[in-house]
């Protein structure tokens, strides 16, 4: 059973120079440039998807239509300027790279710039995995954002990167009105976000051609 619903609203919070870089311009956010993700099974996937559409419903860009219009709902297990894929691949195989067990999002949370997010509780064996993957990642001199590193990673699936001012209130009610939501990770890639590319990882290697199936 889920435990209690609640909200962790952090405001104090950063996930990364990478991952969220504030504009000079307007304060906001820019987008993942390159990222290790991991994705959901179809059922948590539709229900994470429908936060989005509930959030652009009444004014909130959701990550829906962010960019390139295919992102998954997932969680990053590490961010960069640039991941080279085969170079992911090589590091982490013959091991998933994404988490085995079972997460459930449990409670809403924000990072400076108000983006916000739905926040996995943060159990022995997520944190081990991610601990294992960057380990393999820094053995092999793959770089990347320190705020991704084992004891920094604050777990998240962002929903919106620019909640407006006026809506964050509202945001928050939404996401907690579906939460708890059970999930299962059933895949992962490396994202090439300035190309709008993914790179599936599999135990084997990573797919050809650079591309995955945005659906889930």
């Amino acid at each position: 059973m889920a435990g209690p619903v609640h909200a962790a609203l952090m405001p104090g919070t950063r996930p990364g120079r990478s991952s969220y870089r504030p504009r000079a311009a307007d304060g906001y956010p820019d987008p993942v440039v390159a990222a290790l993700e991991c994705y959901f099974d179809s059922q948590a996937s539709r229900r994470i998807r429908a936060v989005w559409d509930a959030l652009e419903s009444v004014g909130v860009p959701s990550l829906r239509d962010l960019t390139h219009g295919r992102h998954r709902p997932h969680v990053s297990l590490a961010v960069a300027d640039r991941l080279d894929p085969v170079a992911v691949a090589d590091a982490l195989a013959g091991t998933p790279a994404y988490p085995p067990s079972p997460v459930s999002l449990d409670y809403v949370g924000q990072f400076v710039g108000r983006v916000l997010w739905l926040g996995p509780v943060p159990t022995a064996g997520l944190l081990d995995h991610h601990a294992a993957v960057h380990a393999r990642l820094a053995r092999a001199g793959i770089a990347v954002d320190p705020y991704y590193h084992p004891g920094r990673w604050v777990p998240h699936c962002t929903v919106s990167i620019r909640v407006p001012r006026p809506m964050l209130a509202e945001a928050v009610r939404l996401c907690l009105e579906v939460l708890p939501i059970p999930a299962t990770f059933v895949g992962a890639a490396v994202a090439d976000h300035n190309r709008g590319e993914y790179h599936p990882l599999t135990t084997e290697g990573v797919r050809p051609n650079g591309t995955a199936d945005p659906a889930g």
